[in-house]
């Protein structure tokens, strides 16, 4: 029997990906909302929720899965610190899958990006560069913040240790210091690139996407592997088996 999901933000590129490839993946669209739609007709008959919405929607979404027990999962990104504490809250009553990339390639990314960190150490400066397409909305990337996070955990450094972009006279680089730099302009689906710069040596990880399907698919197969679990804050590093 096909998993039933209810998808929010279905009339978004996200949405309409993943309803694209659905059947292929054991998949029923039980109900497609946006923002202003109401879920609940939806929801009982609805194994899951995804949400690729907007930022503003997601809290709501929850909440309505909270209300019938329903496990989530969240693939919209761009919410403040603030925002993401109130939501990943809601996790203490159901299971909440939330990730800014659901690639597989990506999240083996961020497993590598821990390991290149932790093997080179200090003596190498690092730095994230992402691209994406000219509608995108938020920057740096939901991927990037995580890569961004996963240096700076690996380093035990603080938040202030991110630098978004340079300008003028910024004079030597600090040790501690980890880049962040972010593209946009025409149709980049997202290319993502992690640079460890030694001296007389530098290491390059990067991934790029060329087709949108990636995500959807690896936001269907968290959704299958999320309905099984307990209440509790989940990864894509979790649905992989990578943590």
């Amino acid at each position: 029997m096909p998993l039933k999901i209810l998808l929010n933000g279905a009339k978004g590129r996200m949405g309409k990906t993943i309803a694209e490839i659905a059947h292929e993946k054991d998949v029923e669209i039980a109900g497609g909302v946006d923002l202003g739609d109401d879920p609940l007709p939806f929801l009982a008959n609805s194994d899951v929720v995804v949400d690729f919405s907007l930022r503003d929607a997601t809290q709501g979404i929850v909440e309505r899965a909270v209300e019938v027990g329903k496990p989530i999962v969240i693939g919209t990104t761009g919410h403040t610190p603030e925002e993401k504490d109130r939501i990943a809250s809601h996790s203490s009553s159901i299971p909440m899958v939330w990730a800014g990339n659901y690639s597989t390639g990506v999240n083996l990314l961020f497993y590598l990006t821990r390991l290149t960190t932790e093997v080179l150490g200090e003596d190498f400066d690092s730095e994230v560069v992402e691209a994406h397409h000219r509608h995108k909305e938020d920057a740096p990337s939901g991927t990037a913040e995580r890569l961004l996070e996963v240096i700076r955990e690996s380093r035990g450094l603080p938040a202030e240790s991110i630098c978004h972009g340079r300008s003028g006279i910024t004079g030597k680089r600090p040790g501690d210091q980890i880049g962040s730099h972010a593209l946009r302009g025409g149709d980049v689906v997202g290319d993502h690139m992690v640079w460890f710069a030694g001296e007389g040596e530098r290491v390059e990880l990067t991934h790029r996407a060329t087709d949108r399907k990636i995500f959807a698919a690896g936001a269907l197969r968290a959704a299958h592997w999320v309905v099984n679990k307990g209440p509790g804050l989940y990864s894509m590093q979790d649905v992989l088996g990578l943590q």
